[in-house]
């Protein structure tokens, strides 16, 4: 058996052209190390940096008929380990977008759950209140907030006087802005005008 360790890089890449596994085998041995400090030091991760050197021998092997090497093996070598070390960052970098976007989606996704289930408290809250009014003025301060009839109309409506259904809409706000606290009250305001 001929001693590949003497052949040179142009030669074993012949051989290996070829299919020889023990020009292969030789290439590997010759270049396994440098090849692995060259990714080490790209990526200060040992998986990584054996992934990476599997993958470059691997595809060397696979591709054999087909790789363009040229007259520097060491360089494709070298080149291959860039490449592919390159390509990880990338996908890592994609990776870590992706699952950014998908924590931010969430952090959204509860904050507008949070806000809904707030809002739905606040207004039956609200509307608890509104419920406990005098029937009257119950009546009145719906007419006037909910279904927006100024106080003329609300008056014809009830057979009564404005300045009655204005002081019977200033009562039910003050009693209101009193059992609500002011944050709840503010919101029944917001929530009367939308």
């Amino acid at each position: 058996m001929a001693d590949y360790g003497t052949y040179s890089d142009a030669d074993l890449t012949e051989l290996l052209r070829s299919g020889d596994r023990y020009a292969f085998t030789e290439i590997y041995n010759r270049y396994k190390l440098v090849l692995h400090n060259h990714a080490w030091n790209k990526t200060r991760n040992t998986e990584e940096t054996q992934d990476a050197i599997q993958e470059v021998f691997s595809t060397l092997w696979t591709k054999r008929e087909v790789i363009q090497i040229g007259n520097n093996l060491s360089g494709y070598l070298y080149t291959s380990v860039r490449n592919h070390i390159l390509n990880l960052f990338a996908k890592k970098q994609v990776r870590e977008k992706y699952i950014h976007s998908i924590q931010q989606y969430s952090l959204q996704k509860t904050a507008i759950t949070d806000h809904r289930v707030r809002e739905s408290m606040l207004r039956d809250a609200i509307e608890r209140e509104i419920a406990e009014l005098p029937p009257r003025m119950r009546e009145v301060f719906e007419l006037s907030r909910k279904q927006h009839l100024s106080h003329k109309e609300i008056a014809a409506i009830m057979g009564t006087t404005e300045q009655t259904v204005k002081k019977q809409v200033s009562n039910a706000l003050k009693q209101l802005r009193t059992k609500l606290g002011l944050i709840q009250y503010i919101y029944l305001l917001w929530m009367l005008k939308h």
